[in-house]
């Protein structure tokens, strides 16, 4: 179905509960504790004020972070259509406001996915993480400062790599103190790297999916959206990315911090690569980052990221019980409440370390017995004594997929089945497919018969294939749209639900409508080193246009003292740093801020040139050339369905 017939068919809405889900859910809520009521009781503790609704807007009244359109959590029983489990999570996650964790240090949550935590110094605050937006960052600081006082910004610390941590810092820190360089800005080793790659390289893609993770274009409501499991959602304003000062670059490391002592250790490839704990003994208070929050975290996220290491991860765990264990008093991370009392942070932390090690030995044991990751899915169960731990529920992650994840990590997409080793695409397989099963009519007679009997999981693999042959059938998308959307009720997990959900929604109204994608901001431009630049460049090359192409040019960076040469040739785009290429078609001399603003498009290469502030030798024209080999990619690309442009 064509978008225009899309949009001109009626418009579905979500239907109700199915008989067979709702048995589900009650089955979920016979067999959890639900009145463990403890989390509900941390989650509110230390609250000191919020904002109303924690509405933050833009400079052009944009809202760009809001609770209220989750008012409807306010009911305590679960609808039928939504998870009883994550109905709980869904409602904890919607505290907002400035806590105190313990006297002098300090939580905004719920302004964001992420929290904020701030620890008083000597003279000023020492802000940890800074949220996802700039607008919200400042947010959350002038509510600080509303009810703690206004005082200087001491340093700044982020925990790891991931955009909801680090892309707001410019509402933390204003020019003044960017340009003073009185500020240290904190963080793990190699976090520019792991920033740069996960965020900026691969970011089109991952937008794109983190759609499909975070539900952000569905309605808010039981039907619709009701969380993502670490948090409401991602915020919507601006972001910029500061390069850190200062590395810490092994576990034992110390700093001292506006005349605090902070003891870091190191988790790299946890939750994500580049990614630090600390504890500060003055308040006797634990912060293990986004590495032991109250759900089972996901190894590998719908978005998309490296394959995280489970096995690394309860090994870190372990670590911080034995350095820290016994002398914490209270715990916070960088999403969901703190925990308070020794004996209850060390056996959370205890049960997160077994969970990861767990799930990663057991994969591996029953990988070693021939078992494939959706064979092991099936198979595997966690232990009564997980299993009752609402911290170790997958609201975020789930063991289901976590376990392929793992599979993928050692052994990688390929189950060793030939079968499998060079399957058709999906529209192609989606063909053959309706023809062995006889065609469109007799698939949908099938799936309308499972699907009466809760066999979603089937009816959507099958119902798949049928849109992917022929993505103008209305009832075959109408019946996987259904499908999808049982699932979705289905799911305890938020990230599956939104997923299913989002599925459910783009076979009924199509893709939705998406501005032009922005430039990327100059402040983040600024961060990246050089290189990091160029390898930007360089995934935008369309290899198939610069077939044949051969162009070398030469790049001197005066405020820098940087020299490149840049090559394209067999259709790849490579760089060399410190030379210069005799042969080069050209030459050009320009601050590398000249350049950052020419690619945040705040000025052109002809204007800066006309300017002085760019000079060449050589024939320039070839680096129009260059770049009128690169793609420029698009906002919204095709996943429930078959792609309607050609990408070559």
């Amino acid at each position: 179905m064509t978008q225009a017939a899309i949009s001109e068919a009626p418009k579905e809405t979500p239907k109700d509960a199915s008989a067979s889900v709702a048995a589900q859910q009650a089955a979920m809520q016979s067999a959890l504790p639900f009145s463990d009521t403890r989390d509900f009781d941390d989650a509110a503790r230390g609250f000191l004020g919020t904002l109303e609704n924690a509405k933050i807007t833009s400079a052009n009244g944009r809202v760009v972070w809001s609770l209220e359109p989750y008012g409807f959590l306010s009911d305590a029983k679960a609808p039928a259509t939504v998870n009883p489990s994550l109905w709980r999570q869904s409602r904890l996650n919607m505290n907002h406001g400035l806590f105190e964790v313990v006297p002098r240090a300090y939580q905004v949550r719920g302004l964001d996915i992420a929290n904020m935590t701030l620890i008083e110094g000597n003279t000023g605050v020492i802000v940890v993480d800074t949220l996802t937006s700039i607008e919200g960052a400042r947010a959350g600081m002038e509510l600080y400062f509303k009810h703690r006082g206004k005082r200087p910004v001491a340093a700044v610390i982020f925990t790891h790599t991931h955009t909801d941590h680090w892309g707001g810092a410019r509402g933390v820190l204003d020019d003044a103190a960017l340009s003073s360089g009185t500020v240290p800005i904190i963080a793990p080793n190699l976090f520019m790297e792991h920033a740069v790659s996960e965020n900026i390289i691969a970011g089109p893609a991952m937008l794109r999916r983190a759609q499909y993770q975070f539900g952000p274009l569905l309605a808010k409501g039981p039907r619709g959206q009701v969380d993502c499991g670490l948090g409401k959602s991602m915020a919507a304003g601006s972001v910029a990315l500061l390069r850190p000062t200062d590395l810490i670059m092994e576990t034992g490391d110390k700093r001292l911090i506006d005349g605090l002592e902070f003891e870091f250790q190191m988790a790299p490839n946890s939750e994500a690569p580049a990614e630090m704990h600390f504890y500060v003994p003055h308040y006797k208070l634990l912060n293990l980052a986004e590495n032991c929050t109250h759900n089972f975290h996901n190894l590998l996220p719908f978005r998309g990221a490296d394959v995280r290491d489970a096995l690394a991860w309860s090994r870190y765990l372990g670590e911080a019980l034995q350095m820290w264990g016994g002398r914490a008093e209270a715990m916070c991370g960088q999403h969901h409440w703190p925990v308070w009392g020794k004996e209850r942070i060390d056996t959370m932390i205890g049960q997160q370390r077994d969970l990861y090690k767990f799930a990663h030995d057991q994969t591996i044991r029953l990988m070693n017995h021939g078992l494939t990751a959706t064979e092991i899915a099936e198979t595997i169960k966690l232990p009564a004594s997980l299993e009752g731990a609402w911290h170790t529920r997958g609201y975020y992650g789930h063991i289901r997929h976590n376990v392929k994840a793992i599979y993928q990590k050692y052994l990688g997409w390929y189950d060793a089945n030939p079968a499998h080793l060079d399957p058709l695409p999906p529209v192609e397989s989606g063909r053959k497919y309706v023809e062995y099963m006889g065609g469109a009519d007799a698939i949908l007679a099938r799936a309308r018969s499972d699907f009466a009997k809760g066999e979603f999981r089937f009816v959507a693999q099958a119902v798949s294939h049928l849109v992917f042959a022929d993505p103008d059938n209305a009832a075959a998308r109408a019946m996987l749209a259904d499908t999808f959307e049982q699932l979705g009720y289905a799911a305890e997990s938020a990230t599956w639900r939104n997923a299913y959900l989002f599925g459910a929604q783009e076979l009924r109204l199509g893709l939705p409508k998406a501005p032009p994608r922005p430039p990327v901001r100059r402040e983040t431009l600024a961060a990246l080193r050089t290189g990091q630049l160029w390898d930007v460049l360089g995934v935008r090359l369309n290899g198939p246009k610069a077939e044949g192409k051969h162009i070398v040019l030469n790049w001197n960076f005066a405020d820098t003292g940087e020299s490149f040469v840049l090559t394209l040739e067999n259709c790849a785009l490579t760089w060399l740093e410190g030379t210069q290429a005799a042969s080069a078609d050209a030459s050009f001399t320009l601050a590398r801020s000249a350049l950052d603003e020419v690619i945040a498009r705040q000025t052109t290469f002809p204007e800066s040139v006309a300017a002085g502030r760019i000079k060449f030798t050589g024939d320039a024209m070839r680096l129009a050339e260059l770049m009128s080999l690169m793609d420029e990619f698009p906002r919204m690309f095709e996943i429930v369905e078959p792609r309607r442009t050609a990408v070559n």
